[in-house]
């Protein structure tokens, strides 16, 4: 555990909402104990919060610096990328750069500055960032990140391929597989049109198809199986990442699953699902031509820091 990196970003909360007027603050802040915290949502349409839009430039900046420290130096390169790659399809499908196109929607839960639990929230399409905070530990979960595009076709941008890791190392490992593998690899000809646990509060396994497990896998598909789900734990900082791959690696890997629905040929709708005892990966590309990727990452155990709750809450009594 980082307590440098915790308190950098009790910090920076802090900073930003000095930098707020009553009126912004207000929008931008709710009880920790507020119902709204784990109510979420990647799909279009307002939020509760703050929004980049309605925040002055050094207001963006300080915001920008949270999502920095939130999602560590890879997963803000995406992080960034998906609001980013907003004004690309908002300007591929007006033809002008909107001024209003940055509503991602800020918003801290609690005291940062106190003793108990505190949280804070980045939410719009297709990025949902979630920080829960206790004492020195913290929690990113659900983590999601889409791309509409997931290939630009056209436009400055032309090429971009903002998730092309998660497609490109899910496919690998696909194509890696045996006859007999690929057989119990694949649970439906079919993918589904979204991410199967949706925006749930609580991630559902029992609506995952388990696949082929870890252990019944060749070297080489361990291998990338292994590449795939550090991919998603980049999404955190670094020290937080591999803290959960070492929490995977005690639960055991054998007991990882891979799972794919759908065809394995581009442009054509595909999804998979990677399910251990402390973690779910979930992506989608099935909408617009299979040309628009959802994808998620939920820890079983520890979702909206709920383990992390239930000690602090238990060390009280």
């Amino acid at each position: 555990m980082s307590t440098h990196d915790v308190q950098e970003m009790r910090q920076a909360v802090l900073r930003f909402l000095a930098s707020l007027d009553t009126e912004r603050r207000a929008a931008a802040t709710a009880a920790f104990g507020s119902p709204e915290r784990t109510e979420w949502s990647y799909l279009p349409g307002p939020r509760p919060g703050l929004p980049l839009v309605e925040m002055t430039t050094g207001q963006q900046e300080l915001a920008l610096v949270l999502l920095d420290l939130g999602c560590g130096l890879a997963g803000a390169r995406v992080a960034r990328g998906v609001i980013e790659l907003e004004r690309v399809r908002r300007r591929l499908v007006t033809g002008v750069d909107e001024i209003d196109g940055d509503r991602y929607w800020f918003r801290v839960f609690g005291e940062p500055g106190g003793p108990q639990p505190w949280a804070w929230r980045v939410n719009g399409h297709h990025l949902a960032v979630h920080i829960t905070v206790v004492g020195d530990s913290i929690a990113v979960t659900p983590s999601f990140l889409g791309a509409e595009p997931a290939l630009v076709l056209s436009g400055p941008q032309r090429g971009l391929r903002l998730l092309a890791e998660e497609e490109e190392l899910g496919r690998a490992l696909l194509a890696d597989l045996g006859p007999r593998l690929r057989s119990i690899a694949i649970t439906g000809e079919v993918a589904p049109d979204d991410v199967l646990t949706r925006n749930d509060p609580v991630a559902d396994l029992d609506r995952i198809s388990r696949g082929l497990p870890y252990g019944d896998m060749t070297a080489s598909s361990r291998d990338l199986l292994e590449r795939l789900v550090r991919r998603y734990f980049d999404r955190a900082p670094g020290w937080y990442g591999e803290t959960c791959w070492q929490h995977a690696l005690e639960a055991g890997l054998d007991r990882v699953t891979f799972a794919w629905m759908g065809s394995d040929q581009r442009g054509q709708g595909h999804y998979y699902c990677v399910a251990g005892p402390t973690f779910l990966l979930e992506y989608d590309n099935t909408q617009d031509e299979a040309n628009h990727i959802h994808s998620v990452w939920r820890d079983v155990r520890n979702d909206w820091g709920v383990d992390l709750l239930a000690r602090h809450y238990a060390d009280q009594h």
